[in-house]
């Protein structure tokens, strides 16, 4: 019986956790890791784009469905793979119409290996939710799955099923 419990309390606690790092980030110093994704690395256009100037892409600064100072206005939900395909199609952020979804490599290139909660530089990309964001590349192992980054701890993995909800971050080639 206090097996039951204990095991009760610790999938309540499990369950709150995902809430708790969304309160707060949590970085190591540089001394322990060096930053991976430097504020100096991004050039902030000012119009809800940076541009990334080690890859030369041009990211949007906040998730699909968030907009304004701090990516502080609207709401980042969650989208099927096909519905974050077509949102970036359709996507005329900053007056351009070339958006799309990254391949797997270019939105892992933003994964902040100091931090987690999530692992993404919040100076430039700020209010990121603290979960899984849909990549361009289809896994190669299942038609059904594709790729996604895990910003909650900074992982890709390729076994997700297309028609999950994951948040969206759009991209396009340089300025």
């Amino acid at each position: 019986m206090k097996a039951k419990r204990l095991s009760a309390i610790w999938l309540a606690c499990a369950l709150a956790l995902p809430l708790a790092a969304e309160a707060a980030q949590t970085c190591r110093s540089e001394s322990e890791v060096p930053s991976t994704t430097p504020t100096g690395r991004f050039t902030d256009h000012g119009d809800g784009t940076v541009t990334d100037t080690l890859t030369g892409l041009m990211w949007a600064q906040c998730a699909a469905g968030l907009s304004g100072a701090g990516c502080a206005v609207g709401s980042s939900g969650g989208s099927s793979w096909q519905g974050a395909l077509d949102l970036a199609a359709a996507s005329t952020l900053a007056g351009y119409t070339d958006w799309r979804l990254p391949d797997v490599k270019e939105l892992g290139s933003l994964v902040e290996e100091q931090c987690g909660g999530p692992a993404i530089n919040l100076a430039v990309f700020p209010n990121t939710p603290v979960q899984a964001f849909w990549s361009a590349s289809p896994s190669a192992a299942s038609s059904s799955k594709a790729w996604r980054v895990q910003f909650s701890v900074g992982v890709s993995d390729r076994n997700f099923n297309r028609d999950v909800g994951h948040h969206v971050r759009l991209v396009r080639a340089g300025p």
